[in-house]
């Protein structure tokens, strides 16, 4: 799953430091992979630098003003080293908190994910969706707002998973994922309103998409799954000048642990 490098230790950085120009990709593990991955199809000659926040994993259970606070530090500090064409924030939970900070005190261009509850909103038959999360990105006002303005109309069930990003490490670290567990995670999901049931489910976490063929699996019913990564890739590639991106360097993965 991994491109490039192997894992380098976070306190190897400063040796590594040899151009300037990489996409900066920062989630707290290996699920802004999802991201990545996508990032790749679209500028496949793109040098890019994923951080994996190992050191702070889940983000989910951080207070907002602490993770505020870390990521923002963490960002600036790595910047200081790499300087950047762009970053991007592969996580939805941390996102929510520290968009409009980071974009106040970098220089480059700085993309976020956030819940795909417009296309949701869009792609629906039903009028009834759900919207699987953390419990960090549930209780957001962010989300709240998503909805307020995109889907005043429907009925959403807003769940906020405790242990799907934990599963998602297992299986790429080459564990088996328990499937009892998975079900237990994602069953809230899948609602029934006046006769009508869910027919999307936005992944409201970039380690989710790694669990799709297993959801799928287990699912009470076929529905939509929606990956936000196409479209953080898509947003990066509008806002950033190609010619900042660096180019002819390997990938290189870093951990803070």
């Amino acid at each position: 799953m991994l491109t490039g490098s192997p894992a380098i230790p976070f306190q190897q950085m400063h040796m590594q430091a040899d151009t300037s120009g990489r996409v900066l990709v920062l989630d707290s593990g290996v699920g802004g992979l999802s991201v990545q991955r996508e990032i790749k199809r679209m500028l496949p000659d793109a040098a890019l630098l994923y951080l994996a926040d190992r050191a702070a994993f889940p983000y989910g259970d951080w207070d907002a003003a602490a993770l505020r606070e870390h990521i923002c530090a963490l960002v600036v500090s790595v910047s200081e080293v790499w300087q950047p064409s762009a970053v991007v924030i592969a996580c939805n939970t941390a996102s929510t908190l520290v968009l409009k900070s980071l974009r106040e005190i970098m220089s480059v261009p700085v993309v976020g994910t956030v819940p795909a509850i417009k296309p949701a909103a869009s792609q629906t038959q039903s009028g009834v969706f759900a919207v699987l999360a953390t419990p960090g990105t549930v209780k957001r006002d962010y989300t709240q707002d998503l909805i307020i303005e995109f889907a005043p109309e429907h009925h959403i069930a807003l769940v906020g998973a405790t242990g799907l990003a934990a599963l998602a490490e297992d299986k790429l670290a080459g564990r088996v994922v328990d499937l009892d567990r998975l079900l237990q995670e994602i069953v809230p999901c899948f609602v029934e309103k006046d006769g009508q049931r869910t027919d999307c489910i936005v992944l409201g976490c970039t380690h989710y998409p790694f669990l799709q063929e297993e959801m799928e699996q287990v699912a009470p019913w076929p529905v939509t799954w929606i990956d936000p990564a196409p479209a953080i890739a898509k947003r990066l590639v509008q806002v950033v000048e190609p010619e900042t991106i660096a180019t002819g360097f390997e990938d290189l993965f870093f951990l803070t642990s």
